[in-house]
């Protein structure tokens, strides 16, 4: 190891297993982990008086905190030092990066956050719990985003696949839920990126012009998530993946689907997925395809085929 680093922690990724858009609509969702997808923090020695340093080679990024003190990432390690009890300036180098596509509903920013959080942390010889951790990006994910649901923060922090439901007025209902077998997910990239706020927008607005539709297709998901509860919990693969294409289907009918996330969900099926389906706000971004040992390197071959930009394997349960 190099002997000029003090610390390193890693975060995972997340992903929206089922339930994404009605949730907005106080249906429930279930997010998972994505345990070997991860957002990786190194904390070195500084330069002796130049303070905190923050480096982002996937960005091509060095920024230091005391000229950016707004940054949200500037705001998260002074927050978090402060909450260690740390009131001097610290000469240190944090440098992240990530495996995780940005914008892509994979949790990029919780999880660079949560790495960061934790190797602040170690450096300092000192132990967060989870439901810290879990706080400290939340408020982080509040200066990227405004109003996030906290699902992000909670599946990253806890490592833990959770049933996530909005209420009216906090606390959200935010339950783990038991995976009774790992399974397997391909992750297909379409490569092309879009605001979650479009979609989101676009369905609200539809929403209010036939709000009698929407909620019975928002209700139809929910059925969809409540079921995929029991089956997670039982192993059964096959019944599995057909929830995930009829959420599919319904995601299709809500408007927030593309030819390039079709195409690729297509592809998957055809290739021998059990089930396949977009994942996160739609028009782009990422879809996940369910897979055995048999059929995963066919149905991987096959995305590519069709135009994913990549495709990242996990595995959901394992130990």
């Amino acid at each position: 190891m190099d002997d000029h680093i003090i610390s390193r922690a890693s975060a995972c990724g997340k992903i929206i297993l089922c339930g994404e858009h009605a949730v907005v609509y106080a249906r429930p969702a279930i997010a998972l982990p994505l345990a070997s997808i991860r957002a990786h923090a190194v904390i070195t020695r500084g330069i002796p008086g130049a303070g905190l340093c923050f480096v982002a080679p996937d960005l091509g990024r060095r920024w230091l905190l005391a000229a950016t003190p707004d940054d949200p990432m500037a705001e998260l390690v002074t927050t978090t030092l402060r909450r260690l009890g740390v009131t001097q300036p610290l000469d240190l180098r944090i440098t992240v990066t990530s495996e995780l596509p940005i914008a892509s509903g994979m949790g990029s920013g919780a999880a660079i956050a949560t790495a960061v959080v934790r190797a602040l942390a170690a450096a300092l010889d000192r132990t967060l719990e989870p439901a810290d951790i879990s706080a400290q990006v939340y408020d982080s994910e509040r200066r990227y985003h405004g109003t996030p649901s906290g699902i992000d923060n909670t599946v990253v922090a806890y490592e833990q696949a959770i049933w996530f439901q909005r209420r009216a007025e906090p606390p959200h209902v935010i339950e783990p839920i038991t995976i009774g077998a790992p399974f397997t997910l391909l992750i297909g990239d379409t490569g092309v990126r879009s605001a979650t706020r479009m979609p989101v927008g676009d369905v609200r607005r539809r929403w209010q012009e036939d709000p009698a539709h929407y909620e019975a297709l928002f209700d139809q998901v929910a059925a969809i998530v409540t079921r995929t509860r029991t089956v997670l919990a039982s192993g059964d693969l096959g019944t599995l993946g057909a929830l995930l294409n009829q959420n599919q289907e319904l995601l299709e009918r809500i408007g927030v689907s593309s030819p390039e996330l079709e195409r690729l969900v297509d592809a998957a099926r055809s290739a021998g997925a059990y089930g396949a389906k977009l994942s996160g706000a739609g028009w782009g971004g990422v879809m996940i395809a369910l897979v055995d040992d048999g059929s995963a390197d066919s149905v991987r071959s096959a995305l590519v085929q069709a135009g994913a930009t990549r495709v990242l394997q996990t595995t959901v349960g394992a130990g």
